[in-house]
């Protein structure tokens, strides 16, 4: 065996599996670290800016205005200053700063309202981001526990709630979150909850971020069966069931721990589309709703703007780059935590 040793290429262990091979290789790590660090730069951008873009810069009928919502009819449709600026849009923005009036600044931008884009992309990016992340945790929540219900159950019980699952796959994603959402707003008018200012905006989002959590567990809940059906049949688990372990205690000490793996992974490629999602659904007129900006309905109003006429380019290129950005990462991501935490994927990938 020694001498066997001896002769193996460096980095290789007897098995013949090599030390590259065995973390993921560097070009499944190298991606997958620009992309984390591109993903936590927009994260840390649009939350470090937060109270800068929702502070009051000032009041309409006693209610406070803020910054990402706030217009000047007088700056509308500007271009960003570093891309073409002249001696009378400076003048105008001057003017406007002296009379004592709100001024968005010209970084990213201004919107048909006189709007400040890049306060609206912040803002909109924290909201996109929020639905998505939070959606993909009550899509994993009530996926892991139907299926795990389902497969414990068993029998008729557990071909009755599949078929139910089939019968949900075959609908289109989107009506079924269409559907949901206008079933809740009636639900919240007919309980007489008041929809004005912030309360509305909340409302709204809440709504959207059930919709798509709420519509987005099929796939999680296939697997979690067929994992906790593969487990009940382990031996350890008959052993279980032999000295009387109640099914709470078995999910809570052995069906659990056993499926983390594959929640992980369907949390990391969950969160990217429930984000586009959100996006589509907002784009046309569905989700998050004005003044409250998204992602979404930014890449929306944008639209509007590139014609060619006169193409106003900026309020459609910030929302789409920030948007393909995320996912991107987030795809990314999701593949290198795939590969981590699910030995077989890590096998492929070794092999190719």
């Amino acid at each position: 065996m020694e001498s066997q040793r001896e002769h193996l290429p460096p980095g290789t262990d007897p098995a013949g599996s090599s030390a590259k091979s065995t973390h993921g290789g560097v070009a499944l790590g190298r991606p997958a670290r620009l992309a984390g660090l591109l993903l936590g730069a927009i994260m840390l951008a649009c939350l470090a800016t937060l109270p800068w873009s929702v502070a009051s810069v000032g009041s309409t009928s006693g209610a406070p205005v803020r910054r990402y919502e706030a217009a000047n009819l007088e700056l509308t449709l500007t271009s960003p200053n570093w891309w073409a600026s002249s001696p009378e849009i400076d003048a105008r923005f001057e003017s406007e700063r002296v009379a004592g009036h709100f001024v968005p600044s010209r970084v990213f931008g201004t919107d048909r309202l006189g709007r400040d884009l890049l306060a609206r992309c912040l803002v909109g990016g924290v909201v996109s981001l929020t639905i998505g992340f939070f959606a993909a945790i009550v899509a994993i929540g009530v996926g892991t526990l139907y299926g795990a219900l389902s497969a414990a159950c068993g029998g008729r019980i557990d071909a009755t709630m599949m078929r139910g699952v089939d019968v949900l796959y075959g609908l289109p994603s989107m009506l079924l979150v269409v559907l949901f959402a206008v079933a809740a707003e009636g639900i919240v008018e007919r309980i007489g909850i008041s929809k004005s200012g912030v309360s509305s905006q909340a409302i709204d989002v809440a709504i959207l971020l059930l919709a798509i959590g709420a519509t987005s567990w099929l796939t999680v809940a296939r697997v979690i069966r067929g994992q906790v059906l593969s487990l009940r049949a382990q031996l350890f688990m008959e052993a279980c069931r032999a000295v009387g372990v109640g099914w709470t205690r078995q999910f809570r000490l052995h069906y659990l721990p056993n499926v983390v793996a594959p929640v992980i992974v369907y949390a990391a490629l969950a969160v990217p589309a429930a984000i586009l999602s959100e996006s589509f659904l907002s784009f046309l007129g569905i989700g998050v709703r004005e003044p409250l900006p998204s992602w979404g309905n930014l890449a929306a109003d944008g639209l509007a703007e590139v014609n060619t006429v006169r193409s106003r380019w900026w309020i459609l290129l910030w929302p789409c780059l920030a948007i393909g950005a995320t996912l991107l990462s987030l795809n990314f991501v999701g593949d290198a935590v795939r590969a981590v935490v699910d030995p077989a994927s890590r096998g492929r990938s070794d092999s190719s």
